[in-house]
Parts: structure tokens; C-alpha cells; sequence
């Protein structure tokens, strides 16, 4: 009988090290922010390329796409997220760009103003949930949860109707309505900071195994990308009002 390949089995154990250990707060954190600085990167460098002659949209559609279907498998598979989500990070940052640069190009200033205003909510939710204001009860995550849900589901069911001609003007167009849907949009995702803040904390405490970090790393940008996105699409529904 054959012996397994000893560079395989180090490499076995030192996988099945790095899975038994317990994550801690601070490698979340830093998580966190290696997966936004990879997004960063990725994002910028789809502006570039489209400012350069590429299409935006095909970075639209392979980083949504991919982002997509990667974020599935993050989400059903936690395990996997050592790998998922720096894939996540870069795919989805190719998407970030393309439409940053589509937005930039039809209203100038809008990104900047997108992303100082998405790090301001970021620092008022995390502030709000280190000083207890708001409390995460069981409550509070249902009632986030169904109403994030809701949202999905709006946004399926806009997505079929477009397939078939149908516009939504509520949801996409510059009415009083749907600049109103934006804002609570925004409110919804700003409370899902909160879960994520409340996810990595809990984690940490009760010794969730080391691939957690990357795990929750990924939920918070998640988050912090559908709150940017939101944020951009009601300052241009803002600017066509005027």
C-alpha cells in the first residue's frame, strides 16, 4: 500500500489547524479590510480600463455575474470563504467600477460624494451599535431580515418585468415614490451594518472556527457594496430632479 505524500499530509494538517482554531475580533477586522482593499483595487482598475475604451458594461456583467454566483457559495458553504470571498472581493469590485464609471459620466462628482456618504453611515452605525442605542435582539434580526428580504424579491420581480418591457418607475425612475423607496432602502442596508457588526462580535466570543474571520469579513462588504450602490442610485435620482 502506497504512503500518502508527506508535503499532502503537512499541508492536511495545517488545514486542519487553521479550521480548529477560534477566530478572534481583530482578525475580522482585518479581514474586513484586506477584502475592502482588494475590492478597492479591482474597482479601480475596471474605471481605468473603461476609461481607457473598454466597456463598462462587460465589467457590469462578469463581476456582477460571478459576484453573484460566488456570494451564493459563500453564503451556503462558510468553509469555503478563505477562498470565495477575496474571489468575491475582486469580481464584485470589477462591478463596483464599471459602475462607478457609467454614474460618474453622467453626473459628475456623484462617486465621491457616494462614497463619503457611505463611509459616514458606516461610522454612525457602528458608533450607534458600540453604544448600545440600538439593541440586536432576536426581534430586531427577524424584523431586518424580512424586510431585507422584501427587498430581494422587489428587486427580482423589477428584474423579470424589465425582461419583458415592463418598467418599474417607481423603483427606478425620479418620483417623489421612488426617491422615497431609496431612502428607506438605504435605512434597511444601514441596519444590516448593524447585523454584521453584531455577526462578528458574536462570533468571536464564542470561538467560531478561524474561517469565520474571512466569512464575516465577507457579509460586512457585502453590505457595505449594496449600501454604496443604493446610495449612488438616489443621488442620481436627486440630480434629475433638479
Amino acid at each position: 500500500m502506497r504512503t500518502a505524500n508527506p508535503a499532502v499530509k503537512a499541508f492536511e494538517r495545517r488545514t486542519e489547524t487553521y479550521y480548529n482554531r477560534p477566530m478572534t475580533l481583530m482578525g475580522a477586522v482585518h479581514k474586513s479590510f484586506l477584502l475592502l482593499f482588494i475590492l478597492v483595487i479591482a474597482a479601480g482598475a475596471a474605471w481605468y480600463y473603461s476609461s481607457t475604451g473598454s466597456s463598462s458594461a462587460g465589467f457590469i456583467a462578469i463581476g456582477g455575474i460571478g459576484g453573484l454566483i460566488t456570494a451564493l457559495i459563500a453564503s451556503f458553504i462558510p468553509k469555503s470563504a478563505p477562498i470565495t470571498a477575496p474571489l468575491y472581493a475582486v469580481l464584485e469590485g470589477m462591478a463596483v467600477g464599471g459602475i462607478s464609471y457609467y454614474y460618474a459620466s453622467q453626473y459628475g462628482g456623484i462617486v465621491m460624494q457616494a462614497i463619503l456618504l457611505t463611509i459616514s453611515v458606516f461610522a454612525v452605525m457602528l458608533v450607534i451599535y458600540r453604544t448600545g442605542i440600538i439593541k440586536v435582539t432576536n426581534k430586531f434580526r427577524v424584523a431586518v431580515f424580512s424586510a431585507t428580504l422584501g427587498i430581494m424579491l422587489l428587486y427580482l420581480v423589477s428584474f423579470v418585468l424589465q425582461l419583458f418591457g415592463i418598467g418599474v418607475p417607481f423603483l427606478h425612475g425620479s418620483s417623489s415614490l421612488s426617491i422615497i423607496i431609496s431612502f428607506v432602502i438605504v435605512g434597511v442596508a444601514a441596519l444590516n451594518l448593524v447585523l454584521d457588526f453584531d455577526l462578528i462580535e458574536r462570533a468571536s466570543r464564542t470561538g467560531q472556527p478561524k474561517y469565520m474571520e474571512w466569512y464575516a469579513g465577507f457579509a460586512l462588504l457585502v453590505t457595505l457594496v449594496w449600501l454604496y450602490l443604493e446610495i449612488l442610485r438616489l443621488l442620481s435620482k436627486l440630480a434629475n430632479r433638479n
